[in-house]
């Protein structure tokens, strides 16, 4: 791998969003874990703590979505979760109706640790395999707190080279936190 083990500081929590929930019903359970492991072990050796995978968004033409189970597993100390919700906005009212259910406050902090979860916190990067004037709608909450790096590349043919690719543009990037040069 051509990336450097980044400052564990510096990146605990990646999110690739990429594919339908059809694209995502194609692969086999052995696929699955296959994909997992792979992604895991780039994550793993950048020193991130969680990996996330998500669906770009809805299948176009389908009624009805495939219901599809999450997968995750472990790879060193990187827990790589798959979460099939194409949807961020009803992912976003889930979570408010859960604290207010559960009788918790719904503050930014509370809203935030409902949808990141397992993750304990914000996603520092999120691979979006789009091109860069498309963004998904399987994400709302991650686009303000993500920095964001577009691969064009389809979901069947994203692999670990293109996560390592990805990381190092992050890892090259000077961010500046909302300021202003």
């Amino acid at each position: 791998m051509s990336v450097e083990p980044a400052d564990p500081v510096l990146l605990h929590h990646v999110i690739v969003v990429g594919g339908t929930l059809a694209e995502w019903a194609g692969l086999s359970d052995e696929q699955w874990s296959t994909r997992l492991t792979e992604l895991g072990k780039v994550a793993d050796h950048v020193g991130a703590r969680w990996l996330v995978l998500r669906p770009y968004g809805p299948s176009v033409g389908l009624e009805v979505e495939p219901t599809l189970p999450e997968r995750s597993a472990t790879v060193g100390s990187c827990s790589v979760v798959a979460q099939p919700d194409a949807d961020g906005r009803r992912r976003l009212a889930r979570a408010a109706g859960a604290l207010q259910a559960s009788g918790s406050q719904i503050t930014e902090a509370t809203i935030s640790a409902q949808l990141n979860a397992p993750a304990t916190v914000d996603p520092d990067l999120a691979v979006v395999l789009a091109p860069s004037h498309r963004m998904p709608p399987s994400l709302v909450w991650e686009l303000a707190y993500s920095e964001l790096v577009f691969v064009d590349t389809e979901w069947q043919y994203f692999g670990p080279q293109q996560l390592d690719e990805a990381m190092a543009s992050y890892a090259h990037r000077h961010r500046r936190f909302g300021g202003v040069d």
